[in-house]
Parts: structure tokens; C-alpha cells; sequence
């Protein structure tokens, strides 16, 4: 699911490495059809689905000398990964549109390879049982989230104490409040460490990316917000942490490569072999960590604000969040804006203590709106020389 984007394309490789044991049976993406025409074309899957309708024809035309079943429509990539032939869901699709596909998935009793964190920001509470009731499991991707639960193999997670999530900090890491009013989106998506899609790089600047990993750590481990850490690491070397009751810290390490986890999530229980340059830790000059800083990247607080609060305000935050991007990347609204926007949109959407999958849906569509609302009167008043 999302085959065309940068973690898609990189199990894609882990695929081509080992077609004795993988075989990518259906492929999804937004819209990039030159991309999953290719794709289609190298791994031979049963289907492709490409959500944007007007895709259809032109994927259609590319894939017609090919038994290749073509779809299109959010109805279908809800329903991609739920046929017979599909073990295993590799959920890469950004932000929102990932939770229908991925309940669905589960509903069928697919393993779920998750590296869509905003699926359990937005519906943990229902995924979490979902899981038990249908008898699967989820396989986190996300480096940080392969990192703990490696950590936590062989060990009990009630002799857990905290959750130590590391994060590089993103490009602005040492820009004070006033080098951050003028930031561009270029500026934002030249991560030091990692190559990412736009989303997830804009959300590591901002480091709503780190929040959104916090919420979905809870949710995977079954940790108090209280009980995870957010530390500051530059050099992205040590990808999360645990301590123990004895007060041991068990760390993973690696490159900042997603190749690792996604290859780790693949192959479980096993570990795959891979013919990629090893950690070289005589050759790394430092390891640094520190706290982060609420007031320059209050988005951070605003997702354990969120946690606590509960019931569908992590499900406003995320809607909230996707506009700001948006409208950030689009040049509507500066970068502290984005803080902004999600502030006034948590603080103006009904909240719901215990929402159902209905009304996550009619939240997300009520959050987007009034974001939606609130950027339009940030980006007029930043035209007129009062916004940040």
C-alpha cells in the first residue's frame, strides 16, 4: 500500500532481493502511474489500484499487454489488501488515508507491516482490539518502533519501565524562534539524515513526526505517554531505546537506512541478510543526546496534550496537521503557523471521549474543514505582514 513512495519503493528492493521468499501481489499508489506502471511491469502482481479516478485510463492503457487487474477509487484501496492471495499488508500510505485499508486488512487477519503511524494516531483505540478479536499482529516499520520492539525480544514488557524514542531533530534543531519565522519548504525538506517523502520530512522539521511516533508507541507497546522519552539525537545512529526495572537501557543501532527495519518487519521472526555496508562506530566521532524544546516545536507537546485528552483529539490533531503541511508546502502559511493552525483547530472541533469508526470519520472531515478555515485567515493575515 503506497508502492510508489520512498518506504514502498525500498521493500520493493528487499522484494527484488529475495523472490524466494516475498512476491508484491497487489501494488497501490495515488497517482504516480508512470511509477506503478514500471513497478507492474518488474514484480507481476495480480492487481494494481491507483486512487486517483482520473489514473484509471492512463494506467489502464499502460498495463494492457499485461494480465494485470487495474483498479481505481478510494473503495478499492480500502479493500486492496483483503484478498486471498495477500498474507501480509505493507500499510505505507500517507497520513489519514491509511486507517480504512489497514482496519480492513486486519478484519481479513492480514499481518500488518505498519509504517503508517497516523492509522494509530487516529484509531488506536479501535485497532488494538481489532487486532486481538481477528488474531494478528502488527509489525511496526518505522525505525523508531522497530528499534523498542527489538529491544523488547526475549524480554517482558511488564519488566519495561520507559520508552526512550530518539529523534534527530530535523533541519531547524539549532535555529532559534526568530531564524524559524522565515523558513522555507525547501529549507524544511533538506533533512540532514534521512530521504523521506514530503509529508513525513516537513512533520520531522516541525517534529509532529516525533509526536505522532510517541502516540503510535503507545499504542504498539502498550506504554503510559508518561512512561516515553523524546530524546534529541543528531546523529541518528541509535534508533530508540528501553530501560528496564533494573535500570538497564537496552539500545538498537544502525545506519540511518529504512532498508533495516523494513527488511526486520519482512523477515520476522528471522533476520535477513543483507549485503549492506555495516555500523562502523570507530568512525563515529560522537553520540549526542537531549531534551527537546517545547517552545520552538510546540507540536510536539501538542500530541502528548492529545494522548491525554484522548477520545478523537488525536484524530483532530492529525487532520489539522495534514492542512498546515499542506498549506505550508503550497507557501500559504510560514512554518510557526502550522503550530498555530492546530492549536485553533483542537481548540474550536467537537470533541468525542469515546468515538467510534464513524465518527473518527466525521471528525477528520470536521477537523479538516476548519483547518481548512483557519490556514485561509493565517495565510490573509501573513499577506498582510502579521503572521509568522
Amino acid at each position: 500500500m503506497g508502492s510508489t513512495g520512498s518506504i514502498g519503493t525500498q521493500t520493493l528492493d528487499i522484494i527484488a532481493e529475495r523472490p524466494d521468499l516475498f512476491r508484491a501481489s497487489v501494488l497501490t499508489a495515488r497517482s504516480n502511474v508512470t511509477l506503478l506502471a514500471e513497478q507492474a511491469r518488474r514484480f507481476r502482481p495480480d492487481k494494481v489500484v491507483v486512487a486517483d479516478p482520473a489514473a484509471y485510463r492512463p494506467l489502464k492503457e499502460h498495463l494492457a499487454d499485461l494480465p494485470v487487474k487495474v483498479e481505481c477509487g478510494d473503495e478499492a484501496i480500502a479493500e486492496a489488501g483483503c484478498g486471498p492471495n495477500v498474507d501480509m499488508v505493507l500499510a505505507a500510505l500517507v497520513g489519514y488515508s491509511g486507517l480504512l485499508p489497514t482496519i480492513n486488512a486486519i478484519r481479513e487477519s492480514k499481518v500488518i507491516a505498519l509504517a503508517n503511524k497516523e492509522t494509530l494516531v487516529v484509531g488506536g483505540a479501535l485497532i488494538t482490539p481489532l487486532l486481538k478479536e481477528y488474531s494478528t499482529s502488527i509489525l511496526p516499520v518505522d525505525s523508531e518502533h522497530s528499534a523498542i520492539f527489538q529491544c523488547l525480544q526475549g524480554e517482558s514488557k511488564r519488566e519495561a519501565r520507559k520508552i526512550l524514542l530518539t529523534a534527530s531533530g530535523g533541519p531547524f534543531r539549532n535555529f532559534t524562534l526568530e531564524q524559524m519565522h522565515d523558513v522555507t519548504p525547501q529549507q524544511a525538506l533538506n533533512h540532514p539524515n534521512w530521504s523521506m517523502g514530503a509529508k513525513v520530512t516537513i512533520d520531522s522539521a516541525s517534529m509532529m513526526n516525533k509526536g505522532f511516533e510517541m502516540i503510535e508507541a503507545h499504542w504498539l507497546f502498550g506504554c503510559p505517554p508518561d512512561k516515553i522519552e523524546i530524546l534529541v539525537h543528531p546523529q541518528s545512529i541509535v534508533h530508540s531505546m528501553v530501560e528496564f526495572c533494573d535500570g538497564s537501557v537496552k539500545a538498537q543501532l544502525g545506519t540511518p537506512d529504512m532498508h533495516l527495519p523494513i527488511r526486520y518487519a519482512l523477515g520476522y521472526p528471522q533476520r535477513l541478510p543483507s549485503s549492506a555496508p555495516g555500523l562502523q562506530l570507530s568512525q563515529m566521532a560522537q553520540l549526542t543526546f537531549q531534551a527537546p524544546d517545547f517552545e520552538r516545536f510546540p507540536l510536539l507537546g501538542y500530541a502528548f496534550e492529545a494522548i491525554s485528552k484522548g477520545g478523537n483529539m488525536p484524530c483532530i490533531l492529525n487532520a489539522a496537521n495534514e492542512v498546515a503541511v499542506a498549506r505550508f508546502l503550497d507557501g500559504s502559511i510560514g512554518f510557526l503557523q502550522m503550530g498555530e493552525l492546530a492549536r485553533l483547530t483542537m481548540d474550536s472541533v467537537d470533541f468525542i471521549a469515546a468515538p467510534d469508526l464513524d465518527a473518527l470519520v466525521a471528525t477528520h472531515a470536521a477537523a479538516t474543514a476548519r483547518a481548512r478555515e483557519i490556514a485561509a485567515t493565517l495565510a490573509s493575515a501573513r499577506k498582510g505582514g502579521h503572521g509568522c
